[in-house]
């Protein structure tokens, strides 16, 4: 794709990075097939090529977007199956973060759209403030249809029940069972240890089990993805800072093997850390050390070998690709081999390079595209007649739960009930 930036415009860093991401564009439209929003709409604008072309007409012009650019970008999922077709490897998970964050610079969004987004940054990824609001939300939920727009959706997708805060997500140190091979850090994230804590829980078991010292680091939160997804890079750098800070501190004192993330979504963006600060000088360094380190639980477990396993019953287990984490982070075949090595029959869900629709706060902002993606994902689903579904993302879990009548749980609560640990509630 050619581009015409202007010298001045090239000496910005954003702008030189996007200019070299589009440039390898060549057009193909592979992504097109791929595209969930471009096979539900048909719109070229809703396709990856179209919205590259108005990324590209947005940034050369330096104007501040207009509505037809945000709307068309707000639509993407950033599920990243674009990337995985893409023959000629263009950048568009960078591409679409510059876009993002020019538009909130640069774009005034009407007042109820301010608001929302604003709402959804400051709670999400403070777990205390998440946690009052799911309780606020729950006694307001029947009341849901006399709530206005959007807000009609958030209070019908609060959970009918919400666990109990757990105690392993507070800073300290699991010590390993027997001889220690591996010390690891463990992101305990944010709205993961609000909504379902048992996945912490089962994850220190098995690595513990496994001989693995796991840490939960004084300081680590939330991983940036949520706000650094909406454009709010000040708000994503903070959280990058504080967790570098915790998780380097570890790795200066007694040292760490790895950053283990259970949450793909929080993963892909953990591995993007040293790209993300690449232009903070006090940050680079560290950020990169800490991106080299983390790495998803399902390839930690590859590494450390599960012993045998008997599960205690055959179990027929759907598993469901999160997006984050076979697109974004290249990880197919660890999770199913896992399964399969534990004694699951594991089920392949058609059509399994689509996103469910949730995607960070997708399906907050994007509720009717979400929805349409939810229920094609869980006709797929059904199809297969599974016992349970397995997923490595806390937000596809929960849009799951939405639509399915069979338990949804993850991976890792498999793995650790046919490895010795409890059966996991859902089922």
């Amino acid at each position: 794709m050619q581009t015409a930036f202007k010298p001045e415009q090239l000496a910005e860093r954003d702008v030189a990075e996007a200019d070299s991401i589009l440039r390898k564009c060549v057009h193909c439209g592979f992504c097109t097939a791929t595209c969930p929003t471009y096979v539900l709409l048909g719109d070229e604008l809703d396709s990856p090529r179209g919205r590259i072309y108005l990324i590209k007409n947005m940034l050369e012009s330096g104007q501040a977007p207009d509505e037809r650019t945000v709307r068309h970008i707000d639509r993407c999922l950033s599920c990243l199956s674009c990337t995985t077709t893409c023959p000629s490897g263009v950048d568009y998970m960078h591409l679409l973060d510059r876009a993002r964050a020019r538009i909130e610079a640069q774009y005034v969004r009407p007042l109820p759209e301010r608001l929302l987004r604003r709402l959804l940054a400051l709670v999400l990824p403070r777990p205390g403030l998440f946690r009052l609001a799911l309780a606020g939300a729950r006694l307001a939920k029947p009341f849901a249809g006399l709530a206005p727009g959007r807000l009609r959706g958030l209070l019908a997708m609060a959970p009918k029940t919400l666990p109990a805060p757990g105690t392993i997500d507070r800073p300290q140190v699991h010590k390993a069972q027997g001889q220690r091979k591996m010390r690891v850090a463990m992101l305990s994230g944010c709205a993961q240890k609000v909504l379902d804590p048992a996945i912490n829980a089962a994850t220190v078991r098995l690595l513990t089990r496994l001989g693995c010292d796991v840490v939960i680091a004084k300081g680590a939160g939330c991983c940036g993805a949520l706000t650094q997804h909406m454009g709010r890079e000040a708000d994503a750098a903070a959280s990058i800072r504080a967790n570098v800070a915790a998780w380097g501190a570890e790795l200066e004192g007694e040292g760490l093997d790895a950053v283990v993330i259970n949450a793909s979504g929080c993963g892909t963006t953990v591995k993007d850390y040293g790209h993300i600060m690449a232009g903070d000088p006090a940050w680079a360094e560290p950020a990169k050390r800490i991106s080299e380190l983390a790495v998803d639980i399902t390839d930690l477990l590859q590494r450390l070998q599960l012993p045998a396993a008997n599960p205690p019953r055959p179990v027929k287990v759907a598993y469901h690709a999160a997006c984050s984490l076979q697109h974004g982070q290249k990880i197919t075949a660890p999770p199913k081999q896992l399964l399969e090595q534990a004694g699951f029959e594991v089920l392949t869900v058609p059509e399994g390079h689509l996103c469910c629709g949730s995607a960070g706060t997708y399906n907050l902002l994007q509720p009717e595209l979400a929805g349409r993606l939810l229920d094609r994902k869980v006709g797929n689903i059904e199809s297969l007649t599974p016992d349970v579904v397995a997923a490595g993302n806390i937000g596809c879990m929960i849009q799951l739960r939405g639509g399915l009548d069979v338990p949804v749980v993850h991976t890792v609560e498999l793995l650790d009930w046919a490895t010795g640990g409890p059966k996991p509630s859902g089922l």
